[in-house]
């Protein structure tokens, strides 16, 4: 298994290789600036050596590091699911590699506020709706 490169963005995992429209049209909202000009900052990681990767196998193939620390995968769920909840995981808050789904229409809101520490994550996830999925403040 390849280990994640280590770069100056959180990652965004690939693992679901099975439609590629989906994929496309995720990565469309996910680098579509929101209103306000904000957008997430991540590193899009595109390679089929990655499929079908657990969250627990993602963290430990990413690289330790204070931008390590936040991942997200698009998974299978993320991939398919309307509203395309991506897979967060913030390694030093969630240890069981739970994480956290996001809508990808807000991860921005996620990745800017984890990355310059400006809400802790527990905040983040205590906003998440009855299904567990964060759809925004």
């Amino acid at each position: 298994m390849k280990v994640l490169p280590q770069v100056d963005s959180p990652l965004l995992v690939r693992t679901d290789f099975s439609d590629e429209t989906a994929w496309q049209a995720l990565l469309a909202v996910v680098t579509t600036p929101a209103a306000t000009g904000a957008r997430a900052n991540t590193h899009i990681v595109d390679d089929p050596a990655y499929t079908d990767l657990t969250a627990a196998q993602v963290v430990e193939q990413a690289p330790a590091g204070p931008l390590g620390d936040l991942l997200i995968v698009a998974d299978k769920t993320a991939v398919t699911a309307p509203d395309v909840p991506l897979l967060v995981i913030y390694r030093p808050g969630t240890p069981d590699q739970e994480g956290l789904r996001v809508v990808a229409s807000q991860l921005w809101s996620v990745e800017n506020a984890v990355t310059a520490g400006t809400r802790a994550w527990d905040d983040i996830a205590d906003a998440a709706d009855d299904e567990g999925v964060f759809q925004g403040f």
